[in-house]
């Protein structure tokens, strides 16, 4: 809608913790008005705070925001965000909140995109348009080992808005696999059924320098199976720094729809994503995202994976180490890696039917 015009019967809200039900008039009630309660204290280990909530009418969440004090791995992978649509009995996303909103792997990074940004790497802010029909919740839970001290956040929503029956359900799914395995491509999405439209997706990748020394992990393509698609993909990618819009490895910046904001070459860790929005990424059936596990040696490291006795392979086929080393090229293996990913996308339906979230055991080892 642009920004001049005007949409008759629909209302803005905001809930926080000045106004959690976000209700007219309901701001900083019982008090002299006055900034007195601007955030919830003390949310213990096991606790669930509601952030926002609507029934009764359609409306449409358009921005979160949120900031805590303590911004560690074990708050980032701890803290849970569930969000429900339409009185759905799962919820529609149910995520780690630092992925979701961008950082990966546990770590805050400066950056803005179309739809999240950090702007000083101390907050997490979300533009993503979440339709909803009869009513929507959104959900904070603590499953870390340590209470929030305070716990700031926004979730600005509009009612009454009016939407055609193509109108689709936002969701998002968190994976991880550590290690991932050889010649088994790591699931950005399991198969989700039914009519849609991928939205994007964050990745987290943590390089195993210990097996593979410092060799480039990043040649793996990304594939997108489409409607009935059998072996093989429709759609297919060049590599994993192409997919980001890049090329030749990977450095830290943070574009529209493409970027890399943690790009830490001493520990080997990086946190990308990719938002499939002027390229839509549609299906009308079902859809599985897909990406390679494949690295590159250089003249250099081949010798020294060489030297400790690795064996490189790939598609199956062993590579011929004394043939490489001797032939001072680049060239292609399969290896394994610690990879994540916060997928986001749309349905036409407001639950999704994938595995629930890992327990934050999981989702915190070896961070």
């Amino acid at each position: 809608m642009p920004l001049f015009t005007h949409q008759p019967g629909v209302q803005t809200r905001w809930a926080s913790a000045e106004n959690p039900q976000g209700l007219k008039g309901g701001a900083c009630r019982g008090d002299d008005g006055r900034k007195r309660n601007s955030r919830r204290e003390d949310f213990r280990p096991g606790e669930r705070h509601v952030l926002a909530e609507a029934s009764g009418g359609s409306g449409m969440v358009r921005r979160i925001w949120i900031t805590i004090p303590e911004r560690s791995p074990r708050m980032l992978r701890g803290l849970r965000l569930e969000m429900y649509w339409d009185g759905a009995a799962t919820p529609a996303v149910s995520v780690p909140l630092g992925d979701f909103f961008g950082h990966m792997l546990g770590r805050m990074a400066t950056f803005e995109n179309e739809l999240f940004s950090s702007p000083e790497g101390r907050s997490f802010c979300c533009l993503v348009p979440m339709p909803f029909r009869t009513g929507m919740r959104i959900v904070a839970v603590n499953e870390s080992d340590a209470a929030v001290s305070m716990l700031f956040y926004e979730v600005d929503y509009t009612l009454g808005d009016a939407f055609a029956e193509s109108t689709l359900y936002f969701h998002s799914h968190w994976r991880r696999e550590n290690p991932t395995r050889l010649r088994q491509d790591y699931t950005l999405l399991p198969q989700v059924r039914g009519r849609g439209r991928f939205l994007g997706v964050g990745i987290g990748v943590a390089a195993d320098t210990g097996n593979w020394l410092r060799t480039w992990w990043g040649e793996g393509e990304v594939k997108m199976y489409l409607d009935g698609d059998g072996e093989h993909a429709t759609l297919c990618g060049t590599g994993t720094e192409d997919y980001i819009g890049t090329g030749w490895g990977q450095g830290a910046y943070a574009h529209r729809y493409q970027g890399c904001p943690l790009a830490d070459d001493k520990l080997y860790q990086y946190g990308f994503y990719r938002l499939h929005i002027p390229d839509p990424v549609f299906f009308d059936r079902e859809l599985r995202v897909t990406i390679q596990q494949i690295g590159c040696y250089s003249p250099e490291t081949i010798a020294q994976l060489h030297g400790l006795g690795r064996r490189l392979e790939l598609g199956g086929q062993p590579i011929d180490m004394v043939a490489a080393v001797q032939a001072k090229q680049w060239g292609l293996f399969e290896r394994h890696d610690d990879w994540s990913s916060c997928a986001y996308f749309y349905l036409d339906r407001p639950e999704n039917g994938l595995s629930a979230l890992a327990p934050v055991a999981e989702r915190l080892a070896a961070l």
